[in-house]
């Protein structure tokens, strides 16, 4: 039941058909295209600032500045506020196996 069942693989067949033959072409040269007098459009349309925009974009940069900010402060808060805490576990135990050693 738990035995692995390799599956048995076929023999090469070799090739079934053979290889196409690339025939070499002819290449023509062909008149230039004339070239345009015209500007060529641009591909993208040009974004134009107005001071609301300008604004609005101001106003959300600040605000994710300031949520990152608030983001990242917490986190060193934490970090510190943890610390803090096993500093003081750990002068508790010294304290603790200090004061046990002391006993007779």
């Amino acid at each position: 039941m738990f035995q692995p069942k390799i599956p048995t693989m076929p023999q090469p067949s070799g090739l079934v058909t053979p290889p196409a033959v690339v025939q070499p072409t002819t290449i023509t040269p062909g008149t230039p295209a004339p070239a345009s007098a015209a500007a060529p459009e641009p591909s993208r349309p040009v974004v134009q600032l107005t001071p609301g925009t300008a604004l609005a974009l101001v106003g959300a940069g600040t605000a994710v500045v300031l949520v990152v900010g608030t983001v990242l402060v917490s986190l060193l808060l934490a970090v510190a506020v943890t610390s803090a805490s096993v500093a003081v576990c750990a002068v508790v135990l010294r304290s603790l196996i200090a004061s046990d050693a002391k006993r007779p």
